[in-house]
């Protein structure tokens, strides 16, 4: 598909683990990612996204 490009490639451009952007994917962290089939297609020139310094509920902080 012209303009998208797998996780796998995305994963080695970010220098982050496949599953990793994939869960990315999942929890809509990735802006225009969409799911065909099994694989994920991420538009070509999306940003890493970073993160937010949000804690899980339950988690507690390390102060």
């Amino acid at each position: 598909m012209n303009g998208y490009v797998k996780a796998e490639d995305m994963a080695k451009r970010w220098n982050v683990s496949i599953r990793q952007v994939q869960l990315l994917c999942q929890h809509r962290k990735i802006e225009g990612a969409s799911k065909f089939g099994n694989a994920w297609a991420i538009p070509e020139n999306t940003p890493k996204p970073t993160r937010t310094g949000e804690f899980k509920p339950g988690r507690k902080s390390k102060e």
